[in-house]
């Protein structure tokens, strides 16, 4: 296991589509575990593959428990579809680990239903599921369809983003 290099938006990566996952084998289960080790060591509680660089339709998810632990409720949801998105539009403050030190307040959808091939290449649904998995899962399918939360801010933050952004990049290309 080991931790994986984060790709950083605007990285042009973070915006291919991704491929459907074919092969149900102990790399997927090493790939899935990197993953897991690098959505731990940066604090993160959802990662989908193009966040490594990996352009397949992979993703993680651990949402913490009422005491804020997580290695517990460890997902591995691989080609995911949602079927179906329910209920009132609710606001939701996110921040993603390819936009580091960023959060803010964006809609999704309060339920939805999704569909899924598990490790061992099972079709698994999760059923009108809601709250914060019901988020992040939103979250994380966007990832895989090549978007990102700072898609749904408006114009203005966006413009404030990519300008902060800019600067950070800059900075990280002198070894600041």
């Amino acid at each position: 296991m080991a931790v994986r290099e984060v790709i950083i938006y605007p990285d042009p990566i973070l915006r291919n589509k991704n491929t459907e996952v074919t092969t149900f084998d102990e790399d997927l289960k090493k790939l899935t575990d990197d993953m897991f080790d690098t959505m731990y060591e940066f604090e993160g509680i959802g990662l989908a593959g193009p966040q490594i660089a990996v352009n397949k339709r992979i993703v993680v998810i651990d949402i913490p428990d009422d005491e804020g632990n997580q290695h517990k409720n460890q997902l591995v949801i691989i080609n995911p579809k949602i079927t179906k998105l329910e209920g009132d539009i609710v606001e939701s403050q996110e921040g993603c680990l390819s936009v580091p030190g960023y959060q803010d307040t964006v809609t999704r959808y309060q339920r939805c239903t999704v569909e899924y091939q598990n490790l061992q290449g099972e079709h698994c649904v999760f059923d009108n599921v809601d709250g914060l998995f019901a988020i992040c899962l939103q979250h994380e399918i966007d990832h895989l369809e090549g978007k990102i939360f700072v898609d749904k801010l408006s114009r203005l933050k966006r413009e404030r983003l990519h300008k902060k952004y800019a600067k950070i990049l800059k900075d990280r290309q002198r070894g600041e």
